[in-house]
């Protein structure tokens, strides 16, 4: 594709151009080495509040890493855009490669590489192909420096098993990678990404190799080394405090075991599985759980260790249309009387960038049918990443028009916040929580992390 230099002298909006042009210096550096090279171009949808001069900068994408859709995809691209403060223009620079077939496996396994002072040296070499797609405002003062940012992430290495295509949620992948450990221990995963917002990590699961007594020998991408999941353990950031909502209910939850029942809850957003597996094996739940895309639940099944059964009933369904239909009694052998809702759905329009949940959830009537399928000591739980603090101010207050106890645990990762949403005050126990079984059990399952960090939110109105 041949571009016309004089469309990069302006910023545009959301403008975005993917080409690729003869590599200037094919020997400098391993890490762009191929005979093309592509340049994908974003300017900012998110005009600049005051005319100042307009914030410019690159990134080299990481050598064999160009076809993952961060940065091959607009939409991959605008993420790292949103997640660079400022930046009205961000220039991505990496080897041409063709991309994965779609619904085959890859071969193709991505090892770290990083060479600091071998990667300034490309840095310089590039600058004047940077300058020339900078706007022509952004030299004003004779500025002829643009920065390059670093893509930093835990992976150490990664390896495709398969890209698929489900009819709602669209391009989607599975891989497994290798992370570092916070130990220095060696720590693998599968993970479950979609192509509309690729920097967001769909699901999330600790596996472990089959039959293999020292960690030192693994190798992901060995044709003799088989990975099983482990749902023993949550390891997304969000999910054990979501999990740990469930202390304010364990009274409740207790009185309803030892009378002969079991706990139930309802998953919207099943994804890999990960909360629903964790749910039923670790704390005796009855799931049901709710994704709107049938190809989500057979990778699932294939890869993430979902199985259905007595205890865990899957639809293929809008959750919050299944919710509505269950709040009418029009969903036939299921008594719509959960202890806790719980929603992991994320926007599906990667221009908000990462957010969730979807903004349908501050509708009146998408609260009130969740209320009435809830048990009177029932919960709310939802997952929320917040696109600004009023985003988040307007959710709690649109909660609070229809529970009258709000509470939140903040994950500690910037991003995520719990909600938690009541219909009345927690009810109280004369046992003590040691001898509560239910709360034990929940404390072992997740080393009793956030237990005691939720905080009720007060009525601003006080």
């Amino acid at each position: 594709m041949e571009v016309d230099k004089s469309i990069l002298e302006t910023l545009q909006p959301s403008r975005f151009l993917s080409f690729a042009i003869p590599n200037p210096n094919p020997t400098l550096n391993p890490s762009l080495a191929s005979p093309l090279i592509r340049i994908a171009v974003l300017d900012s949808p998110i005009q600049p509040s005051s005319p100042l001069i307009p914030s410019v900068a690159a990134m080299i994408v990481p050598k064999h890493r160009e076809s993952d859709w961060i940065f091959s995809t607009e939409s991959g691209h605008l993420q790292l855009l949103l997640s660079s403060p400022n930046i009205q223009r961000l220039i991505l620079i990496g080897q041409e490669q063709q991309a994965i077939i779609n619904g085959s496996s890859s071969s193709s396994i991505y090892r770290r590489w990083i060479d600091p002072d071998s990667l300034n040296n490309l840095e310089i070499s590039l600058k004047p192909l940077v300058i020339a797609l900078s706007p022509k405002s952004y030299f004003h003062n004779e500025n002829l420096e643009v920065p390059f940012l670093c893509y930093e992430d835990n992976i150490v290495c990664s390896l495709i098993l398969e890209k698929c295509i489900g009819n709602f949620v669209g391009e989607m992948l599975v891989e497994d990678v290798e992370i570092e450990g916070s130990d220095q221990s060696r720590e693998f995963r599968r993970r479950l990404r979609f192509k509309r917002m690729p920097n967001l990590v769909q699901t999330e699961i600790r596996i472990v190799p089959n039959k293999v007594s020292c960690l030192d020998s693994v190798d992901i991408g060995s044709n003799s080394i088989e990975f099983s999941p482990d749902l023993g353990v949550l390891v997304h950031a969000y999910l054990v405090p979501m999990v740990a909502s469930l202390a304010l209910i364990g009274s409740c939850i207790e009185k309803y075991v030892e009378s002969g029942l079991r706990p139930k809850a309802l998953c919207l957003g099943v994804g890999g599985g990960a909360l629903v597996g964790f749910l039923k094996t670790q704390l005796d739940f009855e799931v049901v759980g709710v994704e709107v895309d049938e190809e989500v639940l057979r990778v699932a099944r294939k890869y993430f260790g979902l199985e259905d059964g007595d205890l865990v009933r899957v639809h293929v369904r809008d959750g919050m249309e299944f919710m509505d239909q269950l709040a009418h009694g029009d969903v036939g052998n299921i008594v719509p009387q959960f202890d806790v809702i719980m929603v992991d759905l994320d926007s599906d329009d990667p221009r908000n960038g990462v957010s969730a949940p979807p903004i349908e959830f501050f509708r009146r009537d998408v609260l009130l049918a969740a209320r009435s399928v809830l048990r009177e000591s029932g919960i709310f739980v939802i997952n929320v990443i917040p696109q600004s603090r009023s985003f988040y101010e307007k959710l709690i207050h649109e909660f609070r028009e229809v529970f009258p106890e709000l509470y939140e645990i903040n994950v500690g990762n910037v991003e995520n916040f719990v909600l938690i949403a009541a219909k009345a005050l927690p009810c109280s126990s004369s046992s003590s929580d040691s001898e509560n079984k239910f709360l034990t059990k929940l404390r072992l399952a997740i080393s009793g992390a956030y237990m005691d960090s939720i905080n009720r939110i007060g009525d601003a109105s006080n």
